[in-house]
């Protein structure tokens, strides 16, 4: 007689694997976890731009100083653009240091998907680091030029007020634009590589729409809020009131210059996640 026994089986565990849902789609947590991978792209970007150059660093110092000078004769000299209460060099200078940073992060990160292909398609990795780091590095940059500022300040006699603890704000508006638009434009250049001839133009059309070489007392007053829907234009007149106190504080411009940049590195980080699944089978 045969005897069978009966086993009985584990419950069966089921796992589901559900598309995250609202602010858990950005991934941002993810991002802090390969912030080791960000720091090597930040500084690999840094010592890369100034490798076997005749004059390294010097170039950070060097392309301020001769754009400062041809706007002093243009604009200054020939042009006889007014500068408030500034000598036009300094008023000039201050207004280039936020937007060469600008400037210089968004050709570094706007293309900074398609030149590191290579690293995409090989292995996984949050995608957003690529960009980020092309914005994190021109801080570099950012912080040896304001040191020129500095002895220009102290040249020309100009003391800075309480103003100046406003600076760091103002900077902070300068890094959400250069993220808002290079999420956008990073993303685009991997379907469209239009973007790659579109930046230099679009770097020259926004700085003269932007109060880099006039100041943007040249608008009436009520038209001047408008002006904030080009975020760099609060920026640009944030920084020289911050560091030289020249000019009325910068108000509703401001306001309106927060609001972009709050919709622009929202919708950014959107687009940007939605988009990125395909980056390795594009790009």
């Amino acid at each position: 007689m045969t005897v069978v026994s009966q086993v009985e089986q584990p419950p069966t565990t089921q796992l589901v694997i559900e598309p995250t849902r609202g602010w858990a789609v950005l991934k941002l947590r993810e991002l802090w976890e390969y912030r080791e991978l960000l720091y090597f792209l930040v500084w690999r970007d840094v010592k890369v731009r100034y490798k076997q150059t005749a004059l390294g660093v010097a170039w950070i110092v060097l392309q301020p100083l001769v754009a400062t000078l041809i706007f002093t004769v243009v604009f200054g000299q020939l042009a006889k653009m007014p500068s408030g209460n500034l000598p036009y060099p300094l008023f000039a200078f201050a207004a280039l240091l936020p937007w060469n940073y600008f400037a210089g992060a968004l050709t570094r990160s706007g293309t900074s998907l398609v030149n590191n292909a290579n690293l995409i398609t090989k292995i996984y990795f949050p995608r957003l680091v690529i960009p980020l780091a092309g914005v994190i590095n021109g801080l570099v940059d950012f912080g040896i030029s304001l040191i020129v500022l500095v002895g220009l300040m102290i040249y020309y006699g100009v003391v800075p007020g309480l103003a100046i603890i406003t600076l760091p704000l103002f900077l902070l508006l300068a890094i959400g634009t250069a993220l808002g638009v290079s999420l956008w434009l990073s993303a685009l250049a991997v379907q469209y590589r239009d973007v790659n001839h579109l930046l230099p133009f679009l770097s020259q059309v926004w700085m003269y729409a932007t109060p880099v070489v006039y100041p943007a007392s040249l608008f009436p007053e009520r038209w001047r809020p408008l002006l904030g829907l080009n975020p760099m234009a609060g920026v640009v007149e944030g920084f020289r009131w911050a560091l030289t106190g020249s000019g009325d504080a910068p108000g509703p411009m401001l306001l309106v210059s927060v609001v972009v940049v709050v919709v622009l590195v929202v919708s950014g980080l959107i687009f940007f996640r939605n988009t990125e699944r395909t980056f390795a089978d594009v790009v």
